[in-house]
This record gives structure tokens, sequence and C-alpha cells, in this order.
């Protein structure tokens, strides 16, 4: 939750919001078995995936990068095609901000315009080609894995959990110099990985059978713990204090305060 959905729920009078932060995903660059096997940065990234992206002189321009190659020499000389989550993912969100607004944040004259103007970087970083390069590709992460079996030259953006669900049909791109996996996720040293939450209003907590149940499973060893039946289904799990000090809180049902809200 960020801080303008918190003003939203006070403001139409949303009270007593549980967090429940229920463990780690990565997002991931993926690829066919079959596939180019590239190690790529979120500066590349952006680069490919940007409508626009500064010139030689600092200025924004369309995107002129055809393929791979023209980003750095030592990509191959491929066309770039990404599919990818539509606007109305959430992983599109997540994909704005751990690969988009980061590796803009790496080109100096961007990091100036930064420095100058929040907005205008922001509409640059949020704002991704139409030009064919990146696919939308809907919803449904199984139609990426058979386009990426189709087309082997090809990539797709998505969670680390169905990564994990396809590891005999796919791998991840090694980005920033490390591979996803459960263990980098873990500790960290995976870069592009967020936090996953569920939310409830406590005050239906009573009148929703079965709410409260629904709250505690979620932080229970058994579904969340280091071997806890979701970790089958790709969930990066807690760290043992972190998942204590969270099943504590959901368990008293103590509400969130806001405050530590960006």
């Amino acid at each position: 939750m960020k801080k303008g959905e918190w003003a939203d729920c006070t403001k139409n009078g949303v009270k007593d919001i549980v967090e429940i932060l229920i463990g780690y995903d990565g997002l991931t660059f993926a690829q066919a078995k079959a596939g180019l096997q590239m190690k790529i940065t979120r500066k590349n990234l952006f680069l490919a995936l940007a409508k626009q992206v500064p010139d030689a002189d600092g200025k924004l321009i369309p995107n002129p990068y055809k393929n791979w190659s023209d980003i750095d020499a030592s990509l191959p000389n491929e066309k770039i095609e990404v599919l990818g989550p539509p606007p109305t993912s959430g992983t599109r969100d997540s994909m704005h901000e751990l690969f988009m607004e980061v590796g803009a944040g790496e080109i100096p004259a961007l990091k100036a315009l930064k420095e100058k103007d929040a907005k205008a970087f922001e509409t640059v970083w949020k704002s991704v080609r139409e030009d064919g390069a990146y696919v939308e590709a809907g919803e449904n992460d199984n139609v990426i894995v058979q386009k990426l079996e189709a087309n082997p030259k090809s990539f797709g953006v998505f969670g680390y959990s169905f990564l994990e669900e396809n590891v005999s049909k796919l791998s991840g791109v090694p980005i920033d110099g490390v591979a996803p996996s459960f263990e980098t996720i873990a500790d960290g040293s995976y870069k592009p990985s967020r936090e996953l939450f569920v939310y409830l209003k406590k005050a239906h907590v009573g009148v929703v059978p079965g709410l409260d149940k629904f709250a505690f499973e979620y932080v229970s060893d058994a579904a969340t713990g280091d071997e806890g039946y979701l970790s089958d289904k790709g969930l990066v799990p807690l760290p043992a204090e972190k998942h204590a000090e969270v099943a504590k809180a959901v368990n008293a049902l103590e509400p969130m305060k806001g405050d530590e809200l960006k």
C-alpha cells in the first residue's frame, strides 16, 4: 500500500486496516531454454523498453533501438522483442518500479532530469514503447510461455513464482550479474524483487465469516513458514524472525499506522 492509497482509504472511511506481509517474489526477465542466454542490466532494460530515451546530447527522442546490440555491443545482434503485462496488471507496476525506474536513474541525463523535475522523470520511466518491441501479452502468463517457446529469441516479464512453475521450459536472465532464484531473492542479492501483501479491514472480522481464520492461516508456519505449502507455489518466505513478528501482529489483528508508507 502506498501513502496515496492510504489517504484514499481514510477519505472513504476505511479504517483499522491490517497488513499481512506474506513473503517475497522476484520480477524476472525470462527466456526459453533454447534462447539467447544473455546477461543484462536494468539500464539495458530501460533503454530497450522505454518510449523515449536520451540521445548523445541528453535530449529525449523516440526510442531508436531495434536490436539488443544497438544498446550495448556485448548484447546479441538480434531484434528486441519482449512480451509482458498490460497496464492493468500489478506485474506491470512492478516492471516500472523494479526495472524501468532503476534503469532510468542510472543514465546521467535522466538522473539530472529527476533532480530538476521529478514528475517529468516519472513520465519517462513509466512510458513503454509502442512500436512492437514490447508486446502486451495480456494477464495470462501461460500465453507468454507458449510464445517464448515458439520464438526462442524473445523474452518475457513475469513474477519468479511463474518462472519456478515453468523451470523445465524457461530460464531467468541474470540481471546486474545475479540470476533469479529462491536463494538470491531470499538473501536480497537479486535486486528486482518485491514484498507481497494482503490487506483486510478489521471491521469486517466477525461480519465476513472466516475472515480472521483466513488471515491467521496466511501467517501460519504451515502456509508461509520456511517449508510452508506456499513455497511450493514459488513464494519466497520471510526470514524466521520477521515471519514471527508479522504473525504476532496479524494474530492480534493489529491495525497498521500508515506513517511507515511512502
